[in-house]
């Protein structure tokens, strides 16, 4: 899950599992598999960084669990 902004800077969690693609149109919009659809003041930049950083902390967590 990453944390972003909605335009009027409501903060949500995204499972970033269920991301199909990332646009950029001026804003960034956010297309997931279930259809729904999301724009957010991220760049698609700054919301790979993040799901590459989550993907890291989990990956840390199961590697000292395994």
């Amino acid at each position: 899950m990453v944390m972003l902004t909605k335009l009027n800077n409501q903060i949500f969690t995204v499972n970033c599992d269920l991301i199909e693609t990332l646009e950029q149109t001026p804003d960034t919009v956010i297309v997931m598999t279930t259809g729904n659809k999301y724009v957010v003041k991220e760049t698609p930049e700054e919301i790979l960084k993040k799901i590459i950083d989550f993907k890291r902390k989990i990956n840390t967590i199961e590697n000292r669990e395994g």
